[in-house]
């Protein structure tokens, strides 16, 4: 059976090991208070994921958990926590996870520096 994750580039950097790897900003972090808030469980946490799939290759994914595994990356900010497991964040590492408002709408944003090509809704990319 095929991974459908390739290995990591050669000297991925140690995650648990210096500060955090990835940029969750304030706006995200208000939106997520938000909509935890709206969700009446104070005990959720926002999981940001990668899966194999999407016009690119690979998707992001954001989904709420209550759980935090032992080798998950959390990163706190305004009350919240941000989570990513260890195989997303080889593909996340750099990144800056963001809410962005714009009068076409408004979403969560990734800026990634390791996605070498993206299309054209922005939720998919190559590395």
């Amino acid at each position: 059976m095929n991974n459908p994750f390739p290995m990591a580039p050669t000297g991925a950097p140690d995650y648990r090991s210096g500060s955090a790897p990835l940029v969750f900003t304030e706006a995200a972090a208000r939106k997520v208070h938000e909509l935890i808030e709206e969700e009446g469980n104070p005990g959720l946490k926002l999981r940001v994921y990668i899966s194999g799939g999407g016009c690119s290759g690979f998707q992001y994914g954001f989904t709420f958990d209550e759980e935090q595994a032992e080798d998950d990356l959390a990163v706190a900010r305004e009350g919240v926590t941000l989570l990513v497991d260890p195989l997303s964040l080889q593909y996340l590492t750099g990144a800056e996870i963001d809410y962005a408002e714009s009068f076409s709408g408004s979403q969560f944003v990734i800026r990634n520096p390791n996605a070498k090509t993206t299309c054209g809704c922005g939720s998919s990319f190559s590395a």
